[in-house]
């Protein structure tokens, strides 16, 4: 079977294949919309000179909380796009949702494998925030183990975190041969280019994730982890992997029955609704403390 699918991606799968939507597509989709996202760059950081500047998409006031959105692997920002049309989430909050290194418009084509890094390149987007509640991060799939790491590297910025389906736990990375297979000649150069980021960035993940393992306790904000129960790229005891490194959080685990990987688009609600409480949780406890 995983020799058929590298058959197929080699014979249907050309090099210009892309996972991101086109600027047109993107225009078309918010034609008939009130409000419209702005777009910008972040400035080349310091700590992370191997990332070149990094692109993302903002929605909503920047008087409001912000929301900011972090995808898997592979993708772009608009996979979180139907989330920017949701009035109910842009009233309450600035969403914003960025291209993670080597994606979409932040250098395609040049992955950043380390966490740490992927982390810093992002980091300036919390400090666009003008508001009293803290930024919160909604990661999916890969995103999820780069929304920890901002919390933990920068606990100060981050007010709480939604993970969808999270690859956070070092001990169920599957070890997936084809992916070694997927890095060399011929077949890493046929493979899309999204493709050939995603794998290059999946094949350390485990170790980046080991690294993270003594920084779980370190992060005291609200978590909310959204897992289906019939994942079959992201093991459902993730979410029991957080619950147990977590000690330090309120942790929530909202398990799916017959929920796959694609949370954001199969039920876009429980994520909404994830935001909304914590939204609504921040605004009392900063109303709280005035």
């Amino acid at each position: 079977m995983v020799w058929l699918m590298l058959l197929f991606i080699i014979v249907f799968l050309p090099r210009c294949v892309s996972v991101r939507m086109s600027d047109k597509k993107v225009a078309a989709y918010f034609a008939d919309q009130p409000l419209k996202p702005s777009f910008a760059y972040t400035a080349l950081r310091s700590d992370a000179p191997s990332v070149p500047v990094l692109h993302y998409a903002r929605i909503g006031a920047d008087t409001i909380p912000i929301v900011l959105f972090i995808h898997g692997s592979p993708g772009a920002w608009d996979a979180f796009i139907g989330f920017f049309k949701d009035t109910s989430l842009y009233h309450r909050a600035q969403l914003i949702s960025v291209d993670r290194p080597g994606f979409g418009k932040s250098g395609l084509g040049r992955p950043e494998r380390s966490l740490k890094v992927q982390a810093a390149a992002i980091a300036p987007l919390l400090d666009l925030n003008r508001t009293d509640p803290k930024p919160i991060l909604v990661g999916h799939s890969l995103g999820g183990p780069v929304a920890a790491r901002l919390a933990m590297d920068y606990p100060d910025k981050v007010g709480g975190l939604v993970l969808g389906a999270p690859s956070i736990d070092p001990a169920l990375e599957k070890k997936e041969w084809y992916r070694h297979v997927g890095n060399v000649f011929p077949f890493r150069q046929i493979l899309p280019v999204e493709f050939d980021v995603s794998n290059r960035e999946i094949l350390p993940l485990k170790g980046e994730l080991e690294q993270m393992m003594p920084l779980w306790a370190t992060i005291r904000v609200p978590v909310t982890v959204i897992q289906g129960e019939a994942d079959p790229l992201v093991p459902p005891g993730n979410a029991a992997f957080a619950k147990r490194v977590l000690t330090q959080a309120p942790v929530t685990v909202r398990m799916i029955p017959r929920m796959n990987h694609f949370i954001p688009w199969s039920r876009p609600d429980l994520i909404r609704d994830a935001i909304l409480e914590q939204l609504s949780n921040n605004q009392n406890i900063s109303q709280l403390s005035k």
